[in-house]
């Protein structure tokens, strides 16, 4: 079995999010901007007026590394790309690429993704495939 991330209150209103089948992020409602990780303050401003909005969904693939070498759980899916996405709200976060076969040839940065959610246990973790679909 996969390992699923674990919710803090904190982190609360993400992991509702993605059970909703939302890619939620915070805005700092100071500065206007987004951010992610999760957390209290913003890291632009420092404000602490901060709200949890609904991210399009939308992403490019900033950067990425293909792992041969799987974690427990992941045993039969190497190889799998482990990607930084930045999302069209402006922030970047990590995931993972599916709906490929992950090579090289198939992951060109700024290739446009979208958010797919896969339940592992109590959680949906958000992924991204390309934004075509599969190629």
């Amino acid at each position: 079995m996969k390992p699923a991330p674990r919710p803090t209150p904190e982190t609360r209103p993400f992991w509702d999010g993605t059970a909703a089948g939302e890619l939620r992020i915070q805005r700092c409602q100071t500065c206007e901007r987004h951010y992610f990780y999760p957390r209290p303050s913003c890291p632009h401003c420092g404000g602490d007026q901060v709200e949890w909005v609904r991210a399009s969904g939308r992403a490019t693939l900033y950067s990425y590394v293909i792992n041969h070498r799987p974690a427990p759980g992941f045993e039969d899916e190497a190889p799998y790309a482990i990607a930084v996405v930045e999302l069209a709200e402006g922030v970047r976060m990590m995931s993972n690429i599916v709906g490929i076969e992950n090579l090289p040839e198939n992951l060109p940065l700024d290739m446009e993704l979208r958010v797919v959610f896969e339940r592992r246990g109590d959680v949906c973790v958000p992924l991204f495939e390309p934004a075509g679909g599969a190629r």
